[in-house]
């Protein structure tokens, strides 16, 4: 079973795999580390992670990244459309309002979702886990950011789906790091309680959060981010200061141009980390544009001046984190910093200043989330015991259910459900009365982040018929599952039936005998207590229906035999269907997931194509080489010519006509060069190979002919028609090997061989099998010596003694007669062995 986490960045991802000596983090084809988050399209296949970032920079509007900034959010979001005007591929608006994605694939215009394209780094992703592990990967725990809405995670769900994986969780970015941190400290304390400070600074967002930790535990005290601040915008800045700088200096529009755009991203990205160890830094682009270099020159004072309106909003999380958990800076214990853009030194200056203690850096800022996840997949997977530790994740946002009562013109009702730090997982039930069907919303609520959807989902609960023609009392249960995702996850009618149950005098009713039928949800502390805003009475009361004892029995007199009426519940289920704003229904995701399999198909038979053209031009060079060397003299010289004349035509047709074929036509032209240089390549084989094995038939012979006509004793027991077998077999091959090496050795080195070194070892082999059982016969077992048969005399007749008083002595009991006859034939063989004189 694997046990795998993904840290999906918006620059790059990274993998961990639990092991048995703890958590890796796996290499990609290039040996790296870290992976980019890019899909790259062309006009065969699809180039994911490291290939497409090498082909970005040739088709920059082809290459598609930040997925993540594009996943589950509506087209008109004024952050997207702020990000669309950087991107270099096309965006547009689907019909449902969310974003579709454009690119030139097999030679066509096509569109792609952004659970599409996740999907398509995923499947990448776990390429990579697999290769490393080599075995099939499915089980996993993916990291998402602590800001990702209900949509958004179902679209992570779906395109794990898509790419063939099963998360077994979405694990907060933050939670994850804290995890990483918290399980393998010793010394947390087992009542005071360590609170930790975690500030996250990615590519594109900042988390903050704080932690409590005891011992075998941690607890998520808070949650604060900003979804636009991060590495990114430093880059933009410098962006921006060196476009209207090249424009003054070298009349360049770096807009203009995709390419000249991507360029400079790129430069501006390696000059702000070289401002974060030195304090000025140059920039100089060979051809950025019009075939002219350019030269750029910052220092960072200047470079923090630029970034100013970036570095004010890095205090506004930190602010809210601290408020949140209601503690002050000096409650905080540790500060750890984590994400690539937390090593720029004014964000460090800033979190310096605001907790008033230097942050700490014990982790590794890139790969402390994928390490955490891979730890989580290991908690929740039975292959790995894992030391015992407690993670209480708090929902970061508030989830309510709304309704409109049975009474006509009225307001709807709600009531929060999950409130903001509502533990993970989680169910609650509510009691509503009703008498049709009725919709219940799924709203977020109480947040002051303007790009949250209120309204998440429907559920329409019905149709149902009460028996009584009243108002039926539904039962329904929200849960809030590991992932984050809230769902109406089943509705039930219950009705109370009078039943007659005889009961006899002498009997007794167990004092639980009325909770038969209660309801069987769970009910695991805190989390599965019910909210006491679910529906009473037609009006709109409120009722809480998980303390309700759903059978009530009559007083019963035992001492007489009665028959009292008991009341049952009956549960009935009630449908439930479910509409989910914005989320993939069923026949997309199946629809995807086999597009998926077939663009993965292409890309498959693309690299097997690939491999079969490298495979034809290797040879052409490998062969050539070979002819003017080592294949020189196994080749006549006027075939040479031919040969290399051959080799050049197969040459020129690679990098001519044959520069776009199928895998079949580069199969068909190895094997046309095979035939002509498999003969060659033979011969000269069996000139390198047919020493060492005649050699070793050779002393095959000598040994078995020695062993023959040896003298030595070890052999005494082998006959002597048997060893004049071995002789002949010997002097029978070697003949057979002197005749044939007479033949090769009269032969050039042109010529196909007559002595083949298979011939060699298929007589070498023959000679071992039949000599062999013969002259390792065991000798014979000795007889052993049986010693001479001992003279018995014959037997003499009994004659009884006289007595010597004359009257007989009383007969012995039966039983001692056995005793009695022993004792006499033992006296009969002394008195033989050694008779006594008269």
């Amino acid at each position: 079973m694997s046990v795998v986490g993904f840290d999906l960045g918006n620059e790059s991802c990274i993998v961990g795999v639990a092991r048995q000596r703890g958590i890796d983090v796996v290499l990609n084809e290039e040996s790296k580390r870290e992976t980019p988050a890019i899909v790259c399209f062309g006009d065969k296949q699809r180039f994911i992670g490291t290939a497409g970032a090498a082909n970005s920079t040739m088709n920059p509007k082809n290459s598609i990244s930040q997925i993540k900034r594009l996943l589950g959010r509506k087209f008109a979001d004024p952050e997207l459309q702020h990000d669309i005007q950087s991107f270099p591929f096309r965006v547009t608006e689907g019909p449902d309002g969310f974003p579709l994605v454009h690119a030139r694939y097999l030679g066509e215009e096509r569109s792609f979702t952004p659970t599409q394209l996740l999907a398509m780094v995923l499947s990448n992703l776990k390429a990579i886990a697999e290769g490393n592990l080599n075995s099939a990967v499915n089980d996993c725990c993916i990291g998402i950011p602590v800001y990702f809405t209900d949509l958004q995670r179902r679209a992570v769900i779906d395109a794990a789906t898509i790419a063939g994986l099963r998360p077994l969780r979405l694990f907060h970015e933050t939670t994850a790091t804290a995890l990483a941190y918290g399980i393998y400290k010793t010394d947390l304390p087992e009542s005071d309680q360590l609170n930790v400070a975690f500030v996250d600074v990615g590519h594109a967002s900042m988390q903050v959060s704080i932690v409590g930790y005891k011992k075998g535990q941690l607890k998520m005290l808070s949650h604060s981010y900003d979804r636009s601040l991060g590495g990114r915008d430093f880059d933009e800045a410098l962006f921006k200061h060196f476009a209207a700088k090249f424009k003054e200096e070298y009349k360049i529009d770096v807009y203009q141009n995709a390419r000249a755009c991507i360029r400079l991203r790129v430069a501006c990205e390696k000059l702000k980390k070289m401002l974060s160890a030195n304090p000025e830094a140059p920039m100089n682009i060979e051809c950025l544009m019009d075939e002219k270099d350019v030269r750029g020159f910052i220092k960072r004072d200047e470079f923090e001046h630029i970034s100013a309106p970036v570095l004010e909003r890095v205090k506004g999380p930190l602010e809210k984190a601290l408020a949140e958990a209601g503690l002050t800076t000096e409650d905080v214990h540790f500060v750890e910093v984590v994400g690539s853009g937390s090593r720029v030194p004014a964000v460090m200056k800033i979190i310096t200043e605001f907790f008033g203690k230097e942050p700490r850096r014990t982790m590794n800022a890139s790969e402390c989330v994928a390490r955490g996840c891979a730890l989580q997949c290991a908690i929740l997977s039975p292959t790995f015991k894992v030391r015992e530790f407690q993670v209480n994740e708090g929902f970061p946002f508030s989830v309510a259910l709304s309704w409109k009562p049975d009474a006509q013109n009225n307001e709807p009702q709600q009531t929060v459900v999950f409130p903001k730090g509502n533990p993970i997982p989680s169910i609650k039930a509510l009691t509503f009365y009703r008498s049709t069907t009725f919709p219940v919303d799924v709203l977020n609520v109480d947040t002051d982040d303007m790009q949250i959807t209120q309204k998440i989902s429907t559920y329409t609960i019905g149709p149902f018929q009460p028996s009584k023609g009243e108002k039926a009392k539904l039962k329904v249960k929200v849960r809030l599952n590991i992932h984050g995702i809230v769902s109406l996850e089943s509705a039930m009618m219950l009705e109370e039936e009078e039943v007659e149950v005889p009961v006899s005098a002498t009997s007794e009713v167990p004092k639980d005998a009325t909770k038969m039928d209660t309801d069987d949800a769970p009910r695991d502390d805190d989390n599965m207590q019910e909210p006491k805003g679910a529906l009473d009475t037609a009006d709109g009361a409120a009722e809480n229906g998980a303390g309700d004892s759903e059978e009530k029995t009559v007083p019963m007199d035992t001492d007489t035999k009665v028959e009292p009426s008991k009341k049952k519940v009956k549960k009935t289920n009630v449908p439930v269907a479910e509409t989910v704003y914005g989320a993939m229904a069923a026949d997309e995701l199946d629809k995807a997931v086999e597009k998926e399999y077939e663009m993965a198909l292409q890309d498959r038979v693309m690299e097997e194509t690939k491999d079969k053209k490298n495979s034809v031009e290797a040879y052409v060079y490998d062969m050539r080489n070979k002819l003017n060397e080592k294949y020189n003299e196994f080749v006549k010289s006027e075939d040479i010519e031919g040969l290399m004349t051959k080799l050049q035509e197969v040459e020129d047709w690679l990098y001519e006509d044959g520069e776009d074929e199928t895998k079949g036509v580069y199969v068909a032209k190895l094997e046309e060069l095979q035939k002509v240089g498999g003969p060659i390549e033979m011969r000269y084989k069996e000139w390198t190979e047919r020493g060492p094995v005649l050699e070793q038939l050779v002393y095959c012979i000598r040994s078995f002919r020695e062993a023959a006509l040896s003298v030595d004793p070890k052999f005494d027991h082998i006959d002597i028609s048997e060893k004049q077998k071995v002789i002949n077999e010997c002097s029978e091959a070697e003949n057979w090997l002197l005749e044939k090496k007479h033949q090769q050795d009269a032969l050039p080195k042109h010529a196909n061989p007559v002595l083949l070194v298979s011939e060699i070892k298929k007589k070498a082999e023959a000679l071992d099998r039949f000599c062999k059982p013969i002259m390792t016969k065991p000798k014979p077992a000795p007889k052993p010596q049986t010693p001479p048969p001992a003279e018995t005399p014959a037997p003499e007749a009994q004659t009884p003694e006289p007595q010597s008083s004359g009257a007989s002595e009383p007969s012995e009991p039966a039983s001692e007669g056995a005793d009695q006859g022993e004792s006499t034939a033992e006296q009969m063989d002394t008195d033989k062995a050694d008779p006594s004189p008269a």
